[in-house]
């Protein structure tokens, strides 16, 4: 999923008064370039499901069975709440290009966003936690799980001490990982252990959506697509870049003004992502 460069505000017609530019006439031109088959946001439509006949049964592999009394456990164990915010990109789309040429290594805006929560989490330890029977246990690890697609269901190969690796480093880990991932060869620590999630549907254009705590966690982020839209600036509409995230929460161990506090800090982090790098 990447977001190519700014639309040249020259090649939108204007229709507002004495020729102004106003928001249905960015509209319509995203509009148009929409309709030339190319994905919002330079996105790729994503495969079709593997071929299954209709009509017929579909037994349990062991992985669905364990992932279906995993999130079963979570959603009706733990009261999740949701809380979603808009993060302007515009900064983290320029900061990508420039780590894509001058690393040489293809950083996704999931890469940037597991390293902000990295970050994030080490300012926030209660988001960083699990719920015990008798106490709320805080990890002196920030060790990032990233869920990724497998043909029988899905895998969270674990980003650790996210907080202290590089941009690159996390890239590249998150490339190896995932690819074994769908290998099957992951070893059962490299999938075990993460104290927050992230999961992004981003690549296949869906904008929000909310995600099931992976348990023992406190905490899931759900990232949506790095989108072009109309956005007021100083009084006049412009095109900038959007992106949705939505944390699901336990509200057992979170409550809802800390999760606003930690998105605002994830949103502080990508919208000045300068900072990552230091």
């Amino acid at each position: 999923m990447a977001a190519r460069g700014n639309v040249s505000l020259a090649s939108v017609a204007g229709s507002g008064p004495g020729g102004r530019i106003v928001k249905r006439d960015i509209e319509g031109y995203l509009a148009a370039r929409a309709g030339t088959g190319a994905a919002p946001g330079g996105t790729r439509p994503g495969p079709p499901e593997p071929s299954v006949t209709p009509g017929t049964e579909i037994p349990h592999s062991n992985v669905r069975r364990t992932i279906a009394r995993r999130l079963a456990e979570s959603k009706f164990q733990a009261p999740h709440f949701y809380v979603t915010v808009e993060i302007a990109m515009d900064d983290a789309v320029s900061l990508r290009e420039q780590l894509i040429r001058a690393e040489g290594v293809k950083i996704s805006f999931n890469d940037l966003v597991v390293k902000a929560c990295g970050r994030a989490l080490t300012s926030f330890p209660t988001v960083n936690a699990s719920w015990a029977e008798d106490r709320i246990v805080t990890h002196a690890g920030v060790h990032v799980g990233v869920a990724v697609a497998i043909p029988d269901g899905l895998i969270t190969p674990v980003v650790r001490d996210a907080n202290v690796k590089s941009v690159v480093e996390i890239s590249r880990e998150i490339k190896e990982l995932a690819g074994r991932a769908r290998d099957r060869k992951l070893k059962p620590e490299e999938f075990t252990g993460s104290t927050f999630t992230t999961s992004n549907l981003g690549m296949f254009d869906v904008t929000e959506f909310t995600a099931i705590i992976n348990p023992p966690e406190s905490c899931i982020l759900a990232v949506g697509a790095v989108r072009k839209v109309p956005v007021v600036v100083d009084d006049q509409v412009t095109v900038g870049h959007r992106m949705n995230v939505t944390l699901s929460s336990d509200h057992r161990v979170v409550d809802g003004a800390l999760a606003a506090q930690f998105l605002a800090e994830v949103r502080r982090l990508l919208e000045n992502p300068v900072s990552l790098l230091l």
